[in-house]
C-alpha cells in the first residue's frame, strides 16, 4: 500500500532552518511528482511546493520562494524540503502529498515545524 513518512520538523528559532524528508513505498516513486503542503492552525492546508519526477522542474509558493528548495532522490524514494530563512509564519504542520491519479491523492501524517524564538 501507499505510504509517505515525514520528518525533520521541530523547534527551530527565526532565522533557523531546518530539512524535511518525505520517504515513500508502495508505488513507482519516480514516475510521480511530488509536493509539500502545509497547514496552519485556523488556516486551509495549502501547497508549498513541488517537484516533477525527475526533478527537472519545481514550483513554489509566492510566500516562500528563495527560501525553501524542493529536492528529491529516486534511489531513495524521498523526496525533501529544504528550509532556511525561517519566520514565524511558517509555523505549521508539513504534509508530503502524491496524486497517483486524478481522484486518488495520497498523503502523510505531517510532521510540526515551530519557528519561535
Amino acid at each position: 500500500q501507499v505510504q509517505l513518512v515525514e520528518s525533520g520538523g521541530g523547534l527551530v528559532q527565526p532565522g533557523g532552518s531546518l530539512r524535511l524528508s518525505c520517504a515513500a513505498s508502495g508505488f513507482t516513486f519516480s514516475r510521480y511528482a511530488m509536493s509539500w503542503y502545509r497547514q496552519a492552525p485556523g488556516k486551509e492546508r495549502e501547497l508549498v511546493a513541488v517537484i516533477t519526477n525527475t526533478g527537472g522542474s519545481t514550483n513554489y509558493a509566492d510566500s516562500v520562494k528563495g527560501r525553501f528548495t524542493i529536492s528529491r532522490d529516486n534511489a531513495r524514494n524521498t523526496v525533501y524540503l529544504q528550509m532556511n530563512s525561517l519566520k514565524p509564519e511558517d509555523t505549521a504542520v508539513y504534509y508530503c502529498k502524491v496524486r497517483l491519479r486524478p481522484t486518488d491523492d495520497y498523503w502523510g501524517q505531517g510532521t510540526q515545524v515551530t519557528v519561535s524564538s
